[in-house]
């Protein structure tokens, strides 16, 4: 059975160490075939809890070194490692996420006005493109939440070459409808198989591959586009510096902000014997023009509620993005009489955009937005200049003293226990 996809750091512990036996050579070998809703045990799928930050990407490469060593594990450790070589790509170049928010807003026009685009539009999201595999994966996404990572590829491929949709709607579509939906994965991921990502680069989905690789299941033969064209030239956004983060002033009276982006506060910010606010801030419908579904804002708002359940405060809140609920953090934040609101640092996205329109407000009120940077991204995003393969050729000698400059993580059985090392 698919695993229970419980929004807790617990759960995501769980899931861990039910999974960290087969992450070494066991992973390699069957990691590409996608076959099927509840037959995902080839693969980790603990990428719900990864993109929420209940679990840290250190923690988990530090127990799958622990486990199996670096020869034997490289390849699930490079899968982990892809989150964060996306995050930082896109940290240094946010020109792309400001573009695919323009895409969407400008596909999504035609689709309005009705016509051959709205009906395309409609008979792919639902299902009724007439290709077996595509209407299949159409349906598991919705249902579940999920999609293995190839399927994904050969779904964005079907949608941008076959079907010939904007590729902007199909992120769009995953982003509202994946647990895991990343703003930095999922929307560089489409941009590299529409030829946008890398010069010259795309990628066409193959009957015999998808065949070979869903073990027979499907075999779309003559239905998909022999041939997979860049959409448009491909224009690299300009590369910023990395990000520093803040430093919180250690006199200041305290709260702690917390975003879907990373819900594990402890272990990076620390203030002895609770805080005396906390908030959660939830942007999960800003993720789209569109609706979101429930599923996904669901377990967003539960990842949330376990943030502020191991982190206990005098004033503990969850507010949503809308003006009324800013309104409200900051009037909450002003009778807390807190100096100071720190976060962990919240990457480009979403839940960035409201920050940023949160953090004028605060300092109107005399109160500091803190964005405290996590030492795993503080020394791997500098990295993320050119293509995957580069970073990890960077990162790979380094991730012994990465991990230990951030703290040494918990280990499952320690997470299990609800221990988070300090």
């Amino acid at each position: 059975m698919e695993p229970d996809w419980i929004p807790t750091r617990a759960a995501g512990a769980a899931a861990l160490e039910r999974f960290l036996p087969h992450a070494g050579r066991d992973y390699a070998r069957r990691r590409n075939y996608d076959l099927g809703p509840g037959q995902h045990d080839n693969v980790s799928r603990l990428s719900p809890w990864l993109r929420h930050r209940l679990l840290a990407e250190s923690e988990v490469v530090a127990a799958t070194l622990a486990h199996h060593g670096l020869p034997a594990a490289e390849k699930f450790i490079q899968e982990t490692c892809w989150r964060t070589y996306w995050k930082g790509w896109l940290e240094r170049r946010p020109g792309a996420w400001r573009d695919y928010r323009a895409a969407v807003e400008g596909a999504l026009e035609p689709v309005d006005r009705g016509g051959r685009e709205a009906a395309a539009y409609e008979a792919a999201v639902n299902g009724r493109s007439g290709i077996e595999c595509f209407d299949h994966w159409v349906r598991e996404l919705v249902d579940t939440g999920y999609l293995h990572n190839h399927a994904r590829m050969w779904f964005a491929s079907i949608w941008i070459f076959t079907l010939k949709l904007p590729w902007a709607l199909g992120a769009d579509f995953f982003l509202r409808h994946l647990l895991d939906g990343d703003p930095a994965s999922n929307t560089l991921s489409w941009r590299w198989v529409a030829g946008l990502q890398t010069r010259g680069k795309t990628y066409l989905a193959r009957a015999g591959n998808i065949a070979k690789y869903t073990d027979g299941r499907f075999s779309p033969e003559g239905q998909l586009a022999p041939r997979a064209e860049p959409v448009a030239e491909a224009v690299r956004p300009p590369l910023g510096d990395p990000p520093a983060g803040d430093a919180p002033d250690p006199y200041a009276r305290t709260g702690l902000l917390v975003t879907e982006d990373d819900a594990l506060p402890e272990g990076l910010l620390q203030t002895p014997g609770g805080w005396p606010l906390a908030v959660a801030l939830q942007a999960t419908d800003r993720r789209s023009p569109l609706p979101v579904s429930d599923r996904v804002t669901d377990f967003t708002a539960g990842a949330l509620d376990d943030a502020l359940d191991r982190n206990p405060a005098a004033i503990s809140l969850r507010v949503d993005a809308s003006e009324t609920g800013m309104d409200r953090l900051v009037d909450t934040a002003r009778t807390a009489g807190v100096g100071q609101l720190v976060t962990p640092w919240v990457p480009v996205g979403p839940a960035r955009e409201v920050v940023d329109r949160l953090e004028p407000r605060l300092r109107a009120e005399g109160i500091a937005l803190v964005r405290v940077l996590r030492e795993w991204d503080r020394r791997a995003w500098p990295h993320a200049t050119a293509g995957f393969f580069a970073f990890w050729k960077r990162l790979r000698p380094e991730l012994p003293e990465l991990i230990e400059a951030g703290g040494r993580p918990a280990l499952p059985g320690e997470l299990r226990e609800g221990r988070t090392p300090r």
